[in-house]
């Protein structure tokens, strides 16, 4: 039996749009400001609860958005809190949500086609992303969808790639704090998807995006964005992608040559 060569994804700033920002937790506030009667800014304690929460590596409890909830529902003296999976559903319809490029369900119907196994890896709670990738027709197309809640453990965290069985050969996302240093943890080859490079990247491989002055100094100012406490002056290696790509159309040439 051969073994497996897998190609993990990102979702969410990857190959789609959520409906969390615009639509999920606008509606949760409004919803939570309407019980008590006055303005409140639910969402924002619930972001500080978050981060809270990374920063001292939970990352399975840093998404679990409806226990998060639950506890501002606690501190607030309300009851009843509601299951935001359903706001989720409601929401995952075009133009709220959406694939960020052209082409995305072809793109991965021929990384299959070629013989790749492809696995969702996000730190979204399967019950928030399952609803956005079935509405954007993309469900199907990975034999694994790995979740926090599943797995028992978060990017970057390489545990939560424990459960797939083979040979991973990329993954594929949009942050380095979180895609690119849980590839450089998991000696595996990290691509960092950025649809705006400026057109002198584009013209050159994405292997050598990542070595040239311009490239360094975008990976730098996207690190820092990141994590804005970061005080080096250095891209840590740990963060450096193996390469930098603007489009999914261009992993299958980059997987083939590994």
């Amino acid at each position: 039996m051969n073994e497996k060569r897998w190609i993990t994804f990102d979702l969410d700033g990857t190959l789609m749009q959520n409906p969390f920002g615009a639509w999920v937790f606008p509606e949760i506030a409004e919803a939570v400001s309407g019980r008590l009667g006055r303005h409140h800014d639910v969402v924002a304690e619930m972001v500080a609860e978050h981060e809270a929460r990374m920063g001292s590596g939970r990352y399975v409890e840093a998404y679990d958005w409806d226990d998060i909830l639950r506890g501002r529902f606690r501190e607030l003296g309300l009851s009843d809190p509601f299951e935001i999976e359903g706001l989720v559903r409601k929401h995952s319809v075009y133009p709220k949500v959406r694939l960020l490029e052209g082409g995305i369900q072809e793109a991965l119907t021929k990384l299959c086609d070629r013989g790749y196994s492809l696995a969702a890896v996000t730190n979204g709670f399967y019950k928030f992303q399952a609803p956005v990738m079935e509405a954007l027709g993309i469900l199907d197309l990975f034999e694994e969808v790995v979740t926090p809640e599943r797995a028992g453990a978060g990017k970057p965290d390489p545990a939560i790639l424990r459960q797939l069985d083979g040979r991973i050969v990329a993954h594929v996302g949009d942050r380095l704090d979180h895609d690119v240093q849980l590839a450089n943890r998991s000696r595996i080859a990290g691509l960092l998807i950025d649809r705006n490079l400026p057109e002198e990247l584009k013209a050159i491989s994405p292997d050598r995006r990542v070595q040239v002055p311009r490239g360094i100094r975008l990976l730098l100012n996207k690190g820092k964005r990141e994590d804005k406490k970061a005080s080096w002056n250095v891209l840590p290696n740990e963060l450096l992608p193996a390469a930098m790509i603007h489009s999914v159309h261009e992993i299958q040439g980059i997987v083939d040559a590994m």
